[in-house]
């Protein structure tokens, strides 16, 4: 069942495309790089040589570039609002157009100084005792500053008709976990920028450290970060599923009162009977630290982080410090952003979930989302489907049974597109125009409120996680995929573009989602999402097979001197990528058979114009720090190998360009997952 937008789809008899626009932008096209040996250079080539990173930029490319065109038209949709106050004709309308206004009004944040956080850290100061730090714990947590614990109201895994508390490790200052014990030149740079960090920050908030303080400080971190599971561990389901009760969690990790911290999280005196804490091992960590740590050091961490989460929004003297080290030391930057765009990324958040953020995406979607657009993308998304079911069908290493369940998993997924068929009515919700980091704060507390309430109720699918105006895609862990109207605009889909520009564009999005609840992770999970084993032993080991060789691709690629990808922790992403191509080719198969329209546009026929397409969706310049920051903590690999990777194990891309075996594009035995 499709979450349509409230644009009403056009039928799709009611459709006539236009004549195809130039969709491709080919005037970056190599003489100098054959597309059989780098086809990634050979598309992006003269562009990246011809293009300089503007100082206030980490990365620019198809992505970036199509986020601030939606930033730049919410920036003038949100003036609109500001100008005229007739125009604010719902709540989400109303509270966006303040906040937004409340994060331009530099001359109030500074005038507001540490006001918005002075309660949070008067309460820090008055701890007094370790048995206070449950109730301080969950109220940080009740304000989304998970210090050092993160907790949320999700599904649960193993059971998607209910919803569960689900908490989890966090709390660490450095990029990484591994950032702690390594001792390259790159990350001795971020301990010290760091250590930096936290003292102009605590010395700003009127705590003067000294430097047997800051070393007490980094030595608590680092015994947090020793407890805490490595990246590629958390992506482990099944090994991430643990439940408790409060009760049984404070037997298994002493020293913390955890059924006073679940009272106090979720409002209830009694708290709740089952949790789930998929790092025990970080519990027990917490226990200890919370009997054995000096209060003066707990004291300094918790305000650390609380100021490194409202920094942003805070005056000068913090939003500069934090620019300085999360900007500046661990992307690159050279300068920050556009402040209108700052405010925009702090109302949605950056993957569109932060409480606010619909209220944007409604603002976005009237302006910028059309039926034609809905209607065509699901055409894309019908094909691509339909693709993957021919897949599976054909598959010679699965077995009948095994078979039938991932096909009844894909007959199940539900697609959402566009955006939510209603708006939030944000009950209860205060957003002044004055007071920044506090909307910011009680937008959080909101939105929290909100999810512990969800633990009596039953779980919400038609419920939206993400803002429509976001550039982005998701595989949702109820078997659903999404794509917000945001990533519906060229250069990734247009509706009046020809087959093959959309199916090489967004269609490889489609193939790439659908593909994650397939992929080595979300294989794992049934028709429903819940966390369950569908799979044959044989099955399984055949599985793996294909997946270990995707791993020894990607670990294959070395996009800095001595930095390789890490191929467990992209493997999800990857095996996506290697799989989904193949689907939206297919896809696009499909869509020229029903046309007929397969003619050459622009010189090239539309197998090339795909792969091209494709290829320019993925061109991306971006900082040597931030590529390497992306290599150590990043599930994705680097753009360059998400052409490479998947097309020169791909037979029809060698045949549309005629590349032979031997040449770079070509692998002599191609991956193929499904």
């Amino acid at each position: 069942m499709l979450r349509l937008s409230l644009i009403a789809a056009a039928t799709a008899a009611a459709l006539a495309l236009s004549t195809p626009t130039r969709a491709l932008d080919l005037q970056g096209l190599s003489d100098e790089v054959s597309p059989c040996t780098d086809f990634y250079a050979f598309v992006n080539g003269r562009w990246l040589s011809q293009t300089e990173l503007p100082p206030d930029r980490v990365r620019i490319g198809s992505f970036d570039g199509l986020r601030r065109a939606n930033d730049a038209l919410l920036e003038r949709a949100l003036g609109e609002l500001s100008a005229k106050p007739e125009l604010q004709t719902t709540p989400g309308l109303k509270l966006v157009a303040a906040f937004y206004a409340s994060g331009m009004d530099l001359a109030a944040i500074e005038a507001g100084g540490l006001a918005p956080v002075a309660p949070l850290l008067a309460r820090i100061d008055a701890l007094r005792s370790p048995a206070e730090l449950p109730a301080l714990l969950a109220a940080l947590n009740r304000v989304q500053i998970a210090a050092p614990l993160a907790a949320n109201v999700t599904p649960d895994v193993k059971n998607t008709t209910r919803y569960t508390l689900v908490l989890s490790q966090s709390g660490l200052g450095l990029p990484d976990r591994e950032d702690y014990f390594k001792t390259d030149a790159h990350s001795a740079r971020l301990k010290t920028a760091y250590r930096a960090y936290a003292k102009r920050l605590l010395e700003a908030a009127g705590t003067q450290p000294t430097e047997a303080q800051l070393e007490a400080l980094m030595s608590f971190e680092t015994q947090l970060a020793q407890a805490s599971k490595p990246r590629v561990q958390m992506r482990d389901p099944i090994g991430n599923y643990q439940p408790f009760s409060p009760t049984g969690l404070a037997e298994a990790a002493p020293g913390f009162a955890w059924p006073a911290y679940v009272a106090e999280l979720t409002g209830r005196k009694a708290g709740v009977e089952r949790l789930l804490m998929g790092q025990p091992d970080f519990a027990k960590a917490l226990g200890r630290l919370a009997a054995d740590t000096p209060l003066d050091t707990w004291r300094n961490y918790l305000k650390l982080r609380v100021l490194d989460a409202t920094a942003a929004q805070l005056p000068k003297a913090f939003a500069g410090a934090h620019f300085d080290y999360r900007g500046a030391v661990v992307t690159g930057l050279k300068a920050p952003a556009p402040r209108n765009e700052a405010v925009i990324l702090e109302i949605g958040g950056r993957t569109g979930s932060a409480a606010m953020a619909l209220g944007l995406g409604e603002l976005f979607v009237a302006r910028a989302f059309s039926a034609e657009a809905q209607q065509r993308s699901l055409e894309l998304l019908t094909d691509i489907k339909a693709a993957m079911r021919q897949r599976i069908e054909g598959l010679d290493w699965m077995s009948a049974p095994t078979k039938a369940r991932a096909l009844a998993k894909l007959d199940a997924m539900t697609p959402k597109i566009g955006a939510p068929a209603r708006w939030p009515q944000y009950e209860g919700l205060v957003i002044r125009a004055d007071d920044f980091a506090g909307n910011v704060l009680r937008a959080n507390a909101w939105q929290v409120a909100r999810r512990m309430a969800d633990l009596d109720r039953p779980v919400d699918r038609t419920r939206w996680n993400t803002s429509p105006h976001i550039v982005n895609a998701f595989a949702g862990g109820l078997n659903e995929i999404t794509f917000p109207a945001g990533i519906l605009q060229p250069p990734f889909f247009d509706a009046k573009a020809d087959d093959a520009v959309n199916y090489g564009g967004i269609g490889m999005v489609i193939g790439h989602e659908i593909t994650h609840h397939f992929d080595d992770r979300g294989r794992q999970f049934d028709a429903n999402g819940s966390l369950s084993d569908w799979w044959t032993p044989e099955d399984t080991a055949a599985y793996k097979a294909r997946a270990e060789r995707v791993v020894a691709l990607y670990g294959g690629y070395e996009p800095l001197p001595g930095q390789r990808v890490n191929g467990q922790l992209t493997l999800g992403e990857n095996i996506s990528d290697v799989a989904g191509m193949p689907l939206a080719f297919d896809g696009l198969q499909r869509a020229l058979k029903r046309s007929g329209k397969t003619g050459k546009i622009e010189g090239y026929t539309p197998e090339q114009r795909f792969f091209l397409s494709n290829a320019l969706i993925w061109r991306d310049k971006k900082r040597v720090e931030a590529l390497i920051n992306q290599l150590r903590t990043d599930s994705h690999s680097p753009a360059p190998y998400r052409v490479l990777g998947p097309m020169s194990n791909l037979p029809a891309f060698a045949k549309a360009f005629s590349c032979k075996a031997g040449d770079a594009m070509v692998a002599g035995d191609p991956i193929t997952v499904w």
